[in-house]
């Protein structure tokens, strides 16, 4: 076999494990442990009203009363976890433009490829994975009343 790297190939292999295999087995779970600490949804709303943290009410009503002035200039996070699923909701918090190239909303968590970022928050996300999860989790209540 022909060798990888510093390693041969069927160096590996007494393990059980090709380089190969390993890798995507690394690929598989990287998504599901970034993702494994459960989310607050209590924290979640405090981020969602916070107006220096995530400035979601800058463009989103959100029913949180007791925040005035909410912007009306992207969808009411209103029954929000009805439309979507947590799922969705974490792909359009970390990065929405994979869904909407054109979308004002900020990439939470995207680092690369931005542009207009201030030089102290170069190659930072606006987000930690925890704070995207308590996000998630507290959208994830708002639920649209049936009737």
């Amino acid at each position: 076999m022909p060798p990888v790297g510093n390693l041969r190939a069927d160096s590996v292999r007494p393990l059980g494990l090709t380089l190969v295999y390993r890798f995507s087995l690394a690929l598989l779970l990287t998504p599901a442990l970034a993702h494994s600490q459960e989310g607050n949804p209590e924290t979640g709303r405090a981020i969602v009203a916070n107006r220096q943290l995530g400035l979601c009410l800058l463009c989103h009503p959100a029913p949180i009363p007791e925040e005035k002035f909410q912007g009306n200039l992207a969808p009411d996070l209103a029954g929000v976890g009805t439309r979507y699923t947590p799922a969705q909701l974490r792909q359009r918090i970390r990065d929405s433009s994979e869904l909407n190239p054109s979308t004002i909303m900020p990439a939470y968590r995207k680092t690369t490829g931005l542009t207009r970022v201030a030089p102290a928050y170069r190659d930072k996300p606006i987000f930690t994975e925890q704070q995207v999860e308590d996000v998630v989790a507290y959208l994830s209540t708002l639920r649209e009343v049936t009737k």
